[in-house]
């Protein structure tokens, strides 16, 4: 099924309506959901906002709070998110970064009692649209072993960086795990396999299976042991420049929240010469011949394609979930 921008969009702010958030805050929460599955990550578009209603109606998410500013020194500034909706307190935190880095060249803006962002490249691109170098980054709940163990202990802490570029911005968005349990649930849904392994199955066996790895938990770690140490270092850095939760304590609950974020913006304007490095770098990397079927792309650029193809024909949507969101 394909729906247009505006009915996908449109569907989204009834069901936020419906459950009591101001218009203002239902717009910009469709608006992300939205471009989500616009730019192709139907795994934090529509197929994640069941889950977002559902941490809603236990309580878990505070519809009505606003981030609050608990301490500021130097370029840094550490924010309560105060449980409020995920989304909506990392367009604040990297929106606060944005301005502080037009002031003072750089900026660090560190989040702790917050929910879940969705897709973590969203902020990325919020920063490129802004002439901005981004960097950001989560601790998560533990969904991940450490390297070497069978239970998980990790969290997928994904990083995004993202650099402005005139022809269409780089941007990274990766969890610390080869697939995302969003990539899982993505392909469990269309009944396929993963075109490469993603973790072990309930006998131990490495699998290409989604549901299988989904239900052992064992997804493994991208770059095996150097995902699983970057994990590590990325949750102590958001958990230390935040003042607030380790991936330790968010598992305590057993739901993924009160996490900590991390959104650092550098003002792309003051460094010169910036163009012509993008530009060089990217020249160099595409000279050299492709594997046959295979195409040389940096990140950022399968999404542009991605992105205006579902604006051409339609944001392609799961049915299971278009009647799910229907029902909410």
């Amino acid at each position: 099924m394909r729906k247009s921008y505006q009915e996908l969009h449109a569907a989204f702010k009834k069901v936020l309506l419906k459950y009591q958030f101001t218009t203002e805050k239902s717009k910009s929460i469709a608006t992300i959901f939205t471009n989500n599955s616009r730019d192709g990550v139907y795994s934090h578009g529509l197929n994640r906002f069941p889950v977002f209603i559902d941490y809603l109606k236990k309580g878990l998410i505070d519809k009505d709070a606003e981030p609050t500013l608990v301490n500021s020194f130097g370029v840094i500034e550490q924010w309560d998110g105060n449980l409020g909706p995920g989304v909506l307190n990392a367009q604040f935190a990297m929106d606060r970064a944005i301005t502080l880095a037009k002031e003072k060249g750089m900026a660090c803006i560190a989040l702790k009692n917050t929910n879940h962002w969705m897709r973590g490249g969203t902020y990325g691109w919020q920063a490129a649209e802004a002439d901005c170098i981004g960097i950001n980054f989560t601790n998560t709940i533990a969904i991940m072993p450490p390297w070497g163990a069978e239970e998980p202990a990790l969290g997928n802490n994904p990083l995004v960086i993202a650099v402005p570029k005139k022809e269409g911005h780089i941007v990274l968005d990766m969890a610390m795990s080869q697939f995302s349990y969003g990539k899982l649930q993505e392909n469990e849904l269309k009944g396929k396999e993963l075109p490469y392994y993603g973790g072990y199955d309930d006998e131990g066996k490495i699998s290409k299976d989604p549901k299988a790895i989904r239900e052992t938990q064992r997804i493994l770690p991208a770059g095996m042991w150097k995902g699983s140490g970057l994990s590590l270092m990325l949750d102590i850095l958001a958990s230390i420049l935040s003042g607030g939760n380790t991936t330790a304590a968010v598992s305590k609950s057993k739901k993924e929240t009160a996490v900590s974020q991390i959104f650092i913006c550098f003002d792309a304007n003051k460094l010169e010469g910036k163009d012509s490095i993008v530009e060089e770098i990217l020249e160099f990397t595409k000279s050299v011949k492709p594997i046959e079927g295979s195409n040389i792309r940096y990140p950022g650029e399968e999404t542009l394609r991605i992105r205006n193809e579902n604006m051409e024909k339609g944001i392609p949507v799961d049915e299971k979930m278009w009647n799910d969101l229907m029902n909410l």
